[in-house]
């Protein structure tokens, strides 16, 4: 299927919560053991900024309202301004949309927008039991660059995760 994708606006955000909650209780792509809210979001939400930290939702075409999944360009490392030229990445599918081809053209999507927003680098954490999402960013030429052994605990199960980056060429100016 082809996916389509927007900026994200205030009204997506329950939709967004909804989808970083599904994989809550799948342990395999995020430290969070319990459900957050969309009150605890608004924060994160209202930071985001579509001239440096965009976030985007995907939705099948015609039905821009119906949101399948989400990525967000993020500020690196708490955001310390020598960080800059780096952006954090985050992306999360609807169970229903895993799977389906959504997930690589929202990362295509971030990585091409992320070049013209200026930024010379993208990074990301996953588990490196979610071998599904290390090989979607492996297909897209980000590289492993650590290994962090079993600094998360999935409810009594240690897991180790992994750092990967893509450089994306010198950029002169940032945004």
């Amino acid at each position: 299927m082809t996916y389509q994708h927007r900026l994200a606006t205030r009204e997506d955000l329950p939709a967004i919560v909804d989808i970083y909650n599904s994989v809550i209780p799948e342990r395999s792509a995020t430290c969070d053991l319990e459900p957050i809210t969309v009150a605890s979001r608004e924060a994160w939400f209202a930071e985001s900024d579509p001239q440096r930290h965009p976030i985007w939702v995907g939705h099948e075409p015609g039905k821009p309202e119906v949101v399948t999944g989400y990525v967000s360009l993020e500020p690196f490392l708490n955001g310390r301004r020598g960080y800059d030229v780096t952006a954090d990445l985050a992306l999360y599918l609807h169970p229903d949309h895993r799977g389906s081809g959504q997930g690589a053209q929202l990362l295509s999507h971030a990585i091409a927008r992320a070049a013209e927003l200026g930024f010379r680098t993208i990074a990301t954490t996953i588990f490196a039991s979610n071998e599904r999402s290390l090989r979607l960013f492996r297909a897209h030429g980000f590289q492993e660059w650590g290994r962090l052994p079993a600094v998360a605990d999935l409810d009594g199960r240690p897991e180790d995760v992994v750092f990967v980056g893509l450089p994306l060429g010198t950029r002169t100016a940032l945004v």
